[in-house]
């Protein structure tokens, strides 16, 4: 089966056992503990674990050291967590379903992790993301897409990772496939830092800067050349004619660095 095909599948079987409605209640006291099943419904998706070479891929993808907070949106056993927790960043789990969440806990503790490591019973889409330098989920697109707008709106540089599915028109800043322990569909990587907002006419030596913004992606005037350019979070780099120009983007301000320094500021 096609990579394309199995994708489809997993949506179409997703969106069909999250509809229907789930009708195994919690264990009694001395039944066997709760075991996950792939494929389990959920609130908005059916449960599929992330290859633990992928989960390694996207946490490398996104740089996670010891400084950040992350937090895993719809965070299953746990393992996103717990691996990010053993590079010695601070991680959150965020899961609707308060089996996971116990089981994710037990988990951390045997793992040692308790520490770094926290789940919370939550509905994402209820959840404040504002605190995480870095996102990491396995959703699907149509999740994908209702959480977009308050993505882009964190702050500038929060690095966002995935499995597989994508944020539609909003390229990943980098995609890669991982083959070495990951056997099943679900091997591709994909990330995406959150950029600035520079729409809009800047002040700037030279003339004024007319920029359009697309995602990460700019365009637009310097006086009469034409300008091209791209956003890494707050950092900007874009060509006006054949002269380079790079800074730091600073709310109403732009910090250049390059070719001399200069500050832009926007006009409001």
């Amino acid at each position: 089966m096609s990579t394309r095909r199995a994708i489809s599948s997993l949506v179409v079987a997703m969106t069909v056992m999250v509809s229907a409605s789930a009708s195994a209640q919690a264990p009694a006291a001395g039944q066997t503990p709760f075991e996950p099943q792939v494929g389990q419904a959920g609130k908005d998706v059916v449960w599929v674990p992330t290859p633990q070479g992928v989960v390694d891929k996207m946490l490398d993808m996104a740089k996670v050291t010891k400084d950040d907070f992350v937090m895993d949106l719809g965070s299953g056993d746990g393992r996103t967590v717990i691996t990010a927790a053993k590079r010695g960043a601070r991680a959150m789990g965020i899961e609707y379903n308060p089996d996971m969440v116990d089981l994710s806990k037990k988990n951390a503790e045997a793992a040692g992790m308790t520490a770094r490591a926290t789940f919370m019973k939550a509905d994402l889409f209820e959840t404040d993301l504002s605190k995480a330098n870095v996102i990491t989920m396995f959703l699907l697109p149509s999740i994908n897409m209702k959480l977009r707008p308050t993505i882009l709106n964190l702050r500038p540089g929060t690095r966002i990772v995935a499995n597989t599915f994508t944020m539609e028109d909003w390229q990943a800043d980098e995609t890669a496939t991982v083959t070495d322990g990951c056997s099943s569909s679900w091997c591709t990587a994909l990330l995406w830092i959150v950029p600035a907002k520079v729409e809009g006419t800047w002040a700037i030596p030279g003339g004024d800067l007319k920029l359009t913004q697309t995602f990460q992606i700019i365009s637009g005037t310097l006086g009469t050349q034409a300008v091209q350019g791209r956003l890494h979070g707050a950092a900007i780099e874009f060509t006006a004619g054949t002269t380079k120009y790079s800074g730091t983007v600073e709310g109403n301000t732009i910090k250049m660095t390059a070719p001399s320094a200069m500050t832009a500021t926007k006009k409001m």
